[in-house]
């Protein structure tokens, strides 16, 4: 597996779940993107690193189809169609998702060998959980 920076799609495993994405119905890209947050919310004691790769990819790409969204997603990272209207508990997935994959235990916060990078992963993984948190409480 190949990573090359520290954004939800600077990896093969991420470009490869966003390709899962495509030619998927509605509910299919939904069920996606639901069992990418929940394989790690209800993982154990630790959580893997493809599984926060993925989960981070979706979290993103759920936080982009929210109004007034921060997030951009780089149309060369995005699925090729727009991702269908997403219902709510899948923000709060994602939320929950996101939170588990910042916190120790997880090998994704764990995993960088450059402090600076671990750094620029944490904060780009913080303000997709913060745009799911302040777009999603209303």
């Amino acid at each position: 597996m190949g990573t090359w920076g520290t954004g939800p799609f600077d990896s093969d495993l991420a470009a490869d779940f966003v390709d899962e994405l495509e030619r998927l119905t509605r509910q299919q890209v939904i069920d996606v993107l639901g069992r990418a947050f929940q394989r790690v919310t209800e993982s154990g004691e630790g959580v893997d690193g493809g599984d926060g790769t993925e989960a981070i990819a979706a979290g993103a790409l759920v936080a982009s189809t929210l109004p007034d969204s921060p997030v951009v997603i780089d149309p060369d990272d995005s699925p090729r169609e727009p991702l269908p209207k997403l219902p709510a508990s899948l923000h709060v997935s994602a939320r929950l998702a996101l939170d588990r994959v910042l916190q120790d235990g997880s090998e994704m916060a764990t995993g960088w060998v450059n402090s600076a990078d671990a750094e620029q992963w944490r904060q780009e993984v913080q303000q997709i959980l913060h745009t799911l948190e302040t777009l999603t409480d209303h």
